[in-house]
Parts: C-alpha cells; structure tokens; sequence
C-alpha cells in the first residue's frame, strides 16, 4: 500500500476518476448493507468528506469490524465517478489499514449535534468536528492574509516581547512572570516583595500589547506590524473575553490619524475579501449551520464605505434614539458593546469609525487634539462585533506625553525608554490593534470567542 503516496482528499474531490489512489483519514460515518458498505472519510484538508466504496463480495464483515466513527484508516482503491450525489468522485476500495482503532461505545463524536459547551469539554477532539475543521482551517487563512497584506505593502513583521516590564494599557491586569518562592518571598525593608532578587532584576509580566515596542520600530523602520500573543489577568467569564489571544498591531511612522483610518478599513476589507475568495467551502458550511446571514453580512463590508464620525456625534444619535439601553450613554461615558452596535446595526446599517474620543477614557499615549478634551483615536465598530479595532495617532510631543503619564500618575522610570524616543527625532506617526480573535468571530459566524481559537484560556480553564 505504501508504494502509493498519499493524496489529500481536497486534492482528491478535484480529480478526474481513473487512477488507483491512497487516502488516509477519520472515519466520519459508516453504512451499508451485506453487500456493500459506504465510509464517509475525511482528512481534514477539506470540510468534504469522500465516500470509500466496500463491495463486501471482497470484503468480510470481520475486515471492516474495526472501521468505527473515529477510526483512523488508510484505503486504496480506485478513483470512480459517483452514482451517489453530493460528491462527483469516489473510491473503489481494494485494500484498507486500520491505523488507529476508536472504540464505539466510548468515543465521544459518534452522534451528530453536541453542544458548544459540550465540545469545550472535550477540547483534545473537538478540531475532528465539521464545524471547528472549518473555524481552525479560516483561521490559518485569516493568519496567512494578515501577513500577505503587510509584506505586499511593504511593512516589516517585528517580533515584539511577551515578557515585558511595563504595561502598555495601564489596566493593571497582567500576569506575573517570577522565578522566586512566592511561598516565602524575598523581602525589603518596608516589607515589600524585593524583585531585584528576581529572574529579571525587577517586576515582570506577561505582555498585553506589543504596541509600544512596536512604536520603537516604525521610528526606525517607517512601516511594521506586530502579531503576537497577549494576554489579559481579567477574572471575564464573557462570550467576548480571553485570558490568552492574538493581536495584529501595526505602527507606521509619518501617519496622521486620516491614514490611520484608510489603512484599517482597507485592511479589514482585505481579509473579509480574501476569506470569501478562499474559504469558500468552510463559509458555506458555517453559514448553512451556525448564521444564515453570515456570507451576504460579510460580503456587505467588502462593498461598503465604513462611516466616519466623531464620538460626540455618536453619543448624540444614541441620546437621541429612544432606545433604552443598560448602560446609560452620556457624553464622557465608554461605549459598550450595545451602543457601539446601535450604531452599526440600527442607525447607520454599516461598519463605523468613531473618532476624536474623551481623552479621560483613552490611553496615555494618544495624541491630544487642540480642544484639550479629546484624543485622536479611532475605533471600528462591526456588526455582531462591536468594536474590532481600537487605534490612534500617536502622541509625538514629549512634553504633552510626560504631562499626560503624571496626570495618570504612571510610573515614568518603567517608561523611560519610551519617553525617550520623543527627545531623539520624535515624528507623527499612528497605529492600531486588531484583536485576531474579534477578526474571527466575525468571519466565522460563532457566537463564544473561546471557539475561535484551539485551546482557550479563560478564568479557570487551561485544560488542553
């Protein structure tokens, strides 16, 4: 058998019948009668399944006992047009292996229809299912896109650290990396845990962002982005939240926050585009099973003109909507995801950029307009989204950004390197974030972002 190379069964839905062929998968399903029997197998290279033919004239019941739901086999046999429908080849079986047994009365997929919550549990199997073959198979997609669209317009990929002194955030919420005996610490005089005995000399801890590194970059390299894992200690057992995810931060020196905006629509449209032109096959599945609107909703932001409007105004329409929402909206207030939704999905029927926010609600690093009250970030906001990307021109002038860390009282000695690079030939420049996941709930349809990603972290979950 081995004499034959292996083809993959999306390569295999795309051949004409004649040639003798190797396949190896999963069993999917398996049905027949005495005289023949039909083995849906997949591979994981396709959503497809390719139907193997035993005509049990050559095969005993005592050859196939082992080709169970779940069974790993090898089959060769003959490549034939299918009388069946659904598929236009199929295979004439002629030798099978079972490479791996999967015990019928405990494998846990043998029925179809288990639940979310269910498939967390069983996180090792659940990339063997349609629907997380299809999610995991759009993210490599989405991965891919990502970089092709920055290396064809020129930026660098920099790698940025994930052990990190300083928070880019100033949320505090941060994991804390530590070679010392947290059981008896060491310890200063005033009592206080002393980390210069530490691993690093001092504090530190798993990154949330890879931004401000990422500035260091553009100011040298004009154009970079970074994607990374980064990684969030908020005790958030949401549908939304993550303690472990990728983000894509690309920094560009010489932008103003118009470039910004052009550079992130044409970015997210990109991706949106190069799903539908390539995913096609998982698409339709997610869509015929999980959201019957998900390919006309992603194919409306290819063809549509993101609106652009500043905070003020957006708070405006939503006081003015009627709409009674939980969190009450008043200018100043940081929108939640159901007023950044109004908007998208009620008022204007399209993605929306909102810009020029309270800089009291922003980060530090945000360049300030002349109003002295707003900052000149923008967020998109998604249908079913909310908002997607979060970014902003960047403050470039030294002393704007000293009085803006005092004003928050951050500690200006884990920022020195940062402050510094706006005494050493400071320039405008901007940047935003796209959270990967975000990215994927949308494209894929899926409700949880802890079914985008292969092995979720969250508040009491790292099993797998």
């Amino acid at each position: 058998m081995e004499s034959h190379k292996r083809v993959k069964v999306s390569e295999l839905l795309k051949r004409e019948p004649g040639a003798e062929v190797l396949a190896k998968g999963w069993v999917r399903t398996k049905r027949g009668n005495k005289n023949i029997s039909f083995v849906a197998l997949n591979d994981g290279s396709t959503v497809k399944n390719i139907q193997v033919v035993f005509d049990m004239n050559s095969f005993n019941e005592e050859s196939l006992k082992e080709v169970t739901t779940g069974a790993c086999i090898a089959v060769k046999g003959e490549l034939t047009a299918s009388l069946g429908s659904g598929q236009s080849v199929e295979i004439q079986a002629k030798e099978i292996v079972v490479l791996g047994p999967a015990d019928p009365d405990t494998y846990p997929l043998q029925k179809k229809g288990h639940s979310m919550e269910f498939l967390r549990e069983i996180g090792h199997l659940r990339p063997r299912t349609n629907t997380f073959g299809c999610v995991f198979r759009i993210r490599h997609a989405m991965s891919f896109a990502i970089h092709k669209f920055f290396n064809d317009k020129g930026f660098f990929n920099l790698h940025t650290p994930i052990i990190t002194a300083s928070d880019a955030e100033g949320a505090g919420a941060m994991f804390q990396v530590t070679t010392l005996d947290m059981t008896n610490p060491p310890k200063k005089e005033d009592g206080k845990i002393d980390y210069s005995q530490d691993f690093f000399g001092k504090s530190a801890n798993l990154t949330v962002s890879g931004q401000l590194e990422g500035e260091l970059g553009a100011l040298a390299l004009g154009e970079i982005y970074t994607f990374g894992p980064t990684f969030r200690a908020e005790n958030s057992n949401t549908p939304r939240h993550l303690s472990e995810f990728w983000m894509i931060e690309p920094e560009m020196a010489f932008y103003e926050i118009k470039d910004n905006m052009d550079l992130a629509e044409e970015f997210i449209k990109y991706l949106v585009k190069y799903a539908l032109e390539n995913c096609m096959d998982d698409l339709q599945f997610l869509n015929d099973m999980f959201d019957k609107e998900l390919i006309e909703r992603l194919k409306s932001v290819v063809n549509t003109e993101f609106v652009r409007l500043p905070y003020t105004q957006g708070v405006e329409i939503l006081m003015n909507s009627g709409q009674k929402f939980e969190y009450p909206v008043s200018w100043g207030t940081d929108l939640q995801s159901e007023h950044e939704r109004y908007l998208v999905e009620k008022h204007f029927l399209k993605p929306v950029i909102l810009t020029d926010y309270p800089k009291d609600i922003k980060a530090f690093y945000m360049k300030q307009n002349d109003d002295g009250k707003t900052v000149r970030a923008m967020d998109i906001l998604f249908p079913k989204i909310g908002e997607i990307i979060g970014g902003s021109q960047r403050e470039e002038s030294l002393e704007k950004l000293e009085s803006r860390i005092d004003q928050l009282n951050m500690d200006r000695e884990t920022l020195w390197w940062y402050i510094e690079t706006r005494k050493f030939g400071s320039a405008p420049h901007s940047g935003f974030g796209l959270g990967f996941e975000r990215l994927l709930l949308f494209v894929t349809g899926m409700s949880n972002i802890r079914d985008v990603i292969p092995f979720p972290r969250a508040p009491k979950n790292a099993e797998f």
